[in-house]
């Protein structure tokens, strides 16, 4: 298969093109530098001549999208829009990777796939824009939603965790809000097992299985880095206050795994112990 994916220098799209390069598929790395997705002339000359299209491409500054929610639409939605009305055109498979951020945060329980969207942040908002967009534009399409993602290939909350906690020897980290730390080796092999299973179109979601809150998660990580886990001290969403609203629960169902034949990410805390030293180095 051919491969075009965009948004490849992202810490997910480093993961993504290392994975399909090792099973011998013939990639197309599109770097923002290289691709500006909201061109609609460039689009359609990047997508032609692949078979499937991998939007990993986002605007992912989810605070200052609050006061430029325009430019993040102009790439989280027009973007993955011309992306996927391209691939209709070259005969494509589109993946558009999405987020927990389109869900209102409030549920109990996991998100279904088919859950009533309710983003209440501007991100949130221009990312259900895309799902949509990529729906109506391109009937071939599959979007995976992810959430709380960390890997090797860029910033994330684990190397930021376990810095200061080395600085500080110790911090505070919020414990009300919920979700599914998800390694993006796991996700990259996840996109593709989906495609190469020739997974039927529709919404599935990315991430780990069991959930964990921040605070529970900070101290796996400090105590992969190390140091007594004890140092991380839980507080509420209150004490740091954002711009933008942040899920108070981010857990995402998997049931559209086993209609598809699609095995899942295995339990956060298991994939975190593997990935841990590599992400940590």
């Amino acid at each position: 298969m051919r491969w075009l994916v965009t948004g490849a220098g992202g810490m997910l799209g480093q993961d993504l093109v290392r994975r399909l390069a090792q099973d011998g598929h013939e990639v197309t790395a599109a770097a923002r530098a290289h691709l500006d997705i909201s061109d609609e002339s460039a689009v359609d000359d990047a997508v032609r001549g692949h078979d499937v299209v991998v939007n990993c491409a986002a605007w992912t500054a989810v605070d200052d999208a609050e006061t430029q929610e325009a430019a993040a639409f102009t790439i989280n939605a027009t973007g993955a829009g011309l992306l996927a009305r391209a691939a209709r055109t070259h005969g494509a498979r589109i993946v558009q990777v999405s987020t927990d951020y389109v869900f209102d945060g409030v549920a109990t329980t996991p998100y279904p796939e088919d859950g009533a969207l309710a983003p209440r942040s501007a991100y949130g908002r221009t990312k259900a824009a895309g799902e949509w967009a990529v729906r109506a534009s391109c009937p071939d399409h599959l979007v995976v939603r992810t959430a709380w993602l960390y890997g090797a290939g860029g910033p994330c909350f684990p190397k930021t965790i376990a810095r200061v906690a080395r600085e500080r020897g110790g911090l505070d980290v919020v414990a009300d809000q919920v979700g599914q730390p998800t390694w993006t080796v796991d996700l990259a092999d996840l996109v593709a097992r989906l495609v190469v299973a020739g997974a039927p179109a529709g919404t599935y979601h990315g991430t780990s299985s069991g959930a964990a809150s921040w605070h529970e998660f900070a101290q796996a990580v400090v105590g992969a880095a190390g140091l007594d886990p004890a140092i991380v001290r839980p507080t509420t969403s209150e004490a740091f206050v954002r711009p933008a609203p942040r899920p108070a629960y981010s857990v995402l169902g998997h049931d559209a795994f086993a209609l598809a034949g699609v095995a899942g990410i295995g339990d956060w805390q298991g994939r975190w112990d593997v990935a841990a030293p590599t992400v940590l180095a």
